[in-house]
């Protein structure tokens, strides 16, 4: 089958979100063709380039969130009028409540079928005018809709004190959320309307395409979130006033619920991820968790071997950032050394990027400078000493993969006799998963998926509790058998349920799974557009040489595909898998806009 590969800010660049997810997913999965689509967040990534792409990838095509495209200039007075009656519906369903608090009361969709009609009502009117919708999203015209939504009866409370800066606000970051409506990826032919099934590899802008493949051609949606985008929204909204934020979150939130109502399957990375899409509306039936699958042959020397370079270390693996709450470590780390004074804490990693990461690291140096200046002052002496046997050794060190004493990344995991989290925001744990191929004995906070990763292989903590922290370390690190025995049920657990194989063979269930039960209805017809009964042969569904006649014979005699599905939001659920586009199709050249 022909997979619509739906990404934003990562595959096929070599940088970003979800990029080794997606290269092992396509890998995987060799009997299937693909076409990405995909959505950059910024013209470094776009700078940076695509990964070596596998032979199955036959299109991809890019597009940039970063800037703006056609403005939409030159739209008629019935347009006009068309584009303010379909954003004056938008406004007034995001303006009418949260579209999570009504999922999670049971509350009336009739709010979220306006937002629906809406919204598709606008991409309909990109298709017929042939323009994007740029200008008009940011026009007057969308402001003012903004606004007297805003007032009318039974809006939300924030949003009532809504002033000009805050609806300019608003409406420039709904642009940018729909920007996907104004890209000519919706094509039968050549775009999303000849792929079998789309999967978006996350939630938001990577699966406004898939909606509105969806709405047109009736192709299947599948969503993996392995970060909900609803919550990494509310996370990052802190700078704006707050009826801008409110806003913004009832407009994310309408529309991560129609993306969840409209997708055939949502597969959730874990059960934390789940939460929040079943109060955001989704159907458990729909849902299907999918663990991320890691490379675990990286790290299967230091884990066969189970032995740590020193019993009395600590070691926290990471990017440096304030949510990984590093402050309540090393004030833990105190603790530690009063019941273990030949206890030693290394801390890998490189700060996040911007100038938070960098001054939270300076924070951190500063910090254990502090706590331990006695000691460090011991260390500086017994430096000075030309007689002392044993090198100087800090308590507390901040190091970079790549150095001397850690060659790699398995070899930091395996430096410590303790692999320690303390983060109060969390997602997927990778590094506890990493630190669980190794086979190392964890301690971690209570924060997003770490328990359900865990599954009872490691010691679990309150957040933001440093005595609670020293004391589950100091507990393990007094107790090595304990250490074995957690470690070896670790490595077992993660090499059962977080490898790459587990999480290929998954998709590949799915993927059959969706196709079989929501196939895609597409008829051949000839030069005139009569249909042409049997014109497609059953050999074209199955992939190889030997099967390009028949594709062939069909686009002789006329378009290869006719529009058999009817536009409509409830034409996904009918129909035979259409004949795959040609093996030899050649691979667009790379560059944003790549049609």
């Amino acid at each position: 089958m022909r997979i619509g590969l739906l990404t934003e800010g990562g595959y096929p660049y070599v940088s970003g979100d979800a990029r080794l997810w997606c290269d092992r997913l396509v890998r995987g999965l060799g009997q299937h063709d693909f076409d990405v689509y995909a959505l950059s967040r910024s013209e470094r990534q776009r700078g940076e380039g695509w990964i070596e792409l596998p032979p199955q990838v036959g299109r991809v095509r890019t597009a940039p969130l970063w800037t703006a495209g056609d403005d939409g200039a030159g739209y008629g007075r019935r347009a006009r009028r068309r584009f303010a009656e379909c954003y004056g519906e938008l406004a007034a369903a995001v303006c009418a409540g949260d579209a999570a608090g009504e999922a999670s009361r049971g509350g009336s969709s009739s709010a979220a079928d306006r937002f629906g009609s809406a919204l598709y009502g606008l991409a309909e009117l990109v298709r017929e005018e042939g323009r994007g919708l740029t200008g008009a999203l940011r026009s007057e015209t969308a402001v003012r809709a903004l606004e007297s939504a805003c007032r009318a009866p039974g809006a939300l409370h924030a949003a009532r004190g809504a002033r000009v800066p805050d609806l300019l606000t608003v409406a420039d970051r709904i642009e940018r959320a729909l920007r996907p409506l104004s890209l000519d990826w919706y094509d039968e032919e050549d775009g999303l309307g000849s792929v079998d099934l789309c999967h978006a590899t996350s939630g938001g802008a990577a699966a406004l395409p898939g909606l509105l493949a969806r709405h047109f051609w009736g192709v299947p949606l599948l969503v993996t979130e392995y970060g909900v985008q609803l919550r990494a929204h509310y996370l990052g909204s802190h700078e704006e006033s707050g009826p801008a934020r409110a806003l913004l979150a009832a407009f994310h939130g309408r529309l991560a619920a129609e993306v969840y109502r409209q997708a055939a399957l949502i597969t959730p990375g874990n059960t934390h991820a789940r939460r929040w899409q079943e109060r955001c509306g989704a159907d458990r039936a729909k849902l299907r968790t999918v663990y991320p699958g890691m490379d675990a042959s990286r790290f299967r020397d230091v884990g066969e071997r189970a032995e740590c370079a020193d019993p009395d270390t600590l070691v926290w693996v990471g990017r440096i950032e304030p949510g990984k709450d590093l402050v309540s470590l090393l004030q833990a780390f105190v603790e530690v050394r009063k019941a273990r004074p030949k206890a030693r804490l290394r801390i890998v990693g490189v700060p996040a990027e911007g100038p938070v990461g960098a001054a939270y690291l300076a924070q951190c140096k500063a910090l254990a400078v502090q706590l331990f200046a006695d000691e460090a002052e011991g260390v500086r002496e017994l430096g000075d000493n030309p007689v002392s046997p044993v090198p100087p050794v800090p308590p507390v060190s901040f190091e970079e993969i790549g150095g001397p004493d850690l060659p790699s990344l398995a070899e930091a995991y395996a430096a410590g006799a303790v692999v320690v989290l303390s983060s109060v925001v969390e997602g997927f744990p990778i590094s506890l998963v990493e630190a669980m191929f190794c086979g190392r004995a964890t301690v971690s906070t209570d924060v997003g998926a770490v328990v359900e990763v865990i599954g009872g292989t490691g010691l679990v903590v309150p957040p933001r509790n440093p005595r609670a922290l020293a004391e589950a370390c100091v507990a393990l690190l007094r107790d090595p058998e304990r250490r074995a025995l957690l470690g070896a049920a670790a490595r077992a657990r993660a090499l059962e349920l977080f490898t790459v194989e587990q999480n290929v063979a998954a998709f590949h269930g799915i993927y059959l799974e969706i196709v079989s039960h929501c196939p895609v209805r597409r008829a051949a017809a000839d030069g005139t557009g009569e249909p042409l009964p049997f014109a497609v042969p059953a050999e074209a569904h199955v992939r190889g040489r030997w099967a390009e006649s028949g594709t062939r014979s069909v686009a002789a005699s006329g378009p290869r595909w006719a529009a058999g599905a009817p536009s409509g939001s409830g034409a996904a659920g009918a129909g035979v898998a259409g004949a795959l586009s040609d093996s030899a199709q050649e691979r667009v050249p790379a560059g944003e806009g790549t049609r």
